[in-house]
């Protein structure tokens, strides 16, 4: 069984690392999304809240498993024996840093990375532009799934 993981804090979901998975989807048999724990950083939505949104907008998919994940993602990878990590690349400035990374997990463990480009519709974004926008009051309704979309106007309404 080909495996791969798509690793990220998704603090929210976006249409941009969507559709990322959705294409992994279509090139692995099982395809593991690994939503960071940082203890350092307080995201918007706890981890749980993250894990079932994506597990809701990625419900179709069939082959999508949602895990949370503390330390190395090499140790992640070992643990499930996933031999790939698929990260997307929105800009230059995304390769300098992925690579890095892609460079030091397969030195550690012999995970490959395979960079995917972004969907140019989604060059532009990331969680962090998404929840500033949102706010804001700005429309984000095009960038995050309906799910994320309410549970981002709730989440920000209480706030």
């Amino acid at each position: 069984m080909r495996r791969a993981v798509c690793p990220g804090s998704f603090d929210p979901i976006t249409n941009g690392h969507l559709d990322i998975i959705a294409r992994a989807s279509r090139l692995y048999d099982e395809v593991y999304v690994a939503v960071m724990i940082n203890q350092s950083k307080k995201g918007l939505f706890e981890i749980e809240e993250r894990i079932d949104l994506i597990r809701q907008v990625t419900a179709d998919y069939g082959n999508v498993r949602v895990e949370s994940f503390h330390g190395l993602l090499v140790d992640f990878c070992k643990q499930r024996d996933i031999p790939a990590i698929v990260k997307g690349l929105r800009a230059v400035s995304d390769f300098d840093y992925e690579l890095q990374m892609a460079q030091m997990n397969n030195g550690l463990s012999g995970v490959e990375t395979l960079f995917v480009p972004t969907n140019p519709t989604y060059s532009f974004l990331s969680s962090s532009l998404v929840k500033e926008v949102a706010a804001w009051g700005g429309d984000v309704s095009h960038l995050v799934p309906p799910q994320v979309l309410d549970a981002l106007t709730r989440r920000l309404r209480k706030d």
